[in-house]
């Protein structure tokens, strides 16, 4: 028997369009995200858990939630 796959959630920042803004970061309760070189924001996607925070509190709304296997 195949074991169940789950489908978990991870946020993903649309690169070319971040404004480097940060208030994904400020809003991130695990501290998965930073603004790197006050470019773009990235996230690490070991500590991201897909709760959304981010995704709501985007001003440029260039941040979304990804299904990932795992």
């Amino acid at each position: 028997m195949d074991p169940v796959k789950r489908k978990r959630r991870k946020a993903v920042v649309s690169q070319m369009d971040c404004v480097a803004c940060g208030c994904c970061a400020k809003v991130c309760p695990l501290s998965a995200i930073q603004v790197v070189k006050g470019v773009a924001a990235q996230v690490d996607e070991s500590k991201c858990v897909g709760c959304g925070k981010c995704v709501k509190e985007c001003p440029a709304s260039v941040i979304e939630l990804w299904e990932v296997q795992g």
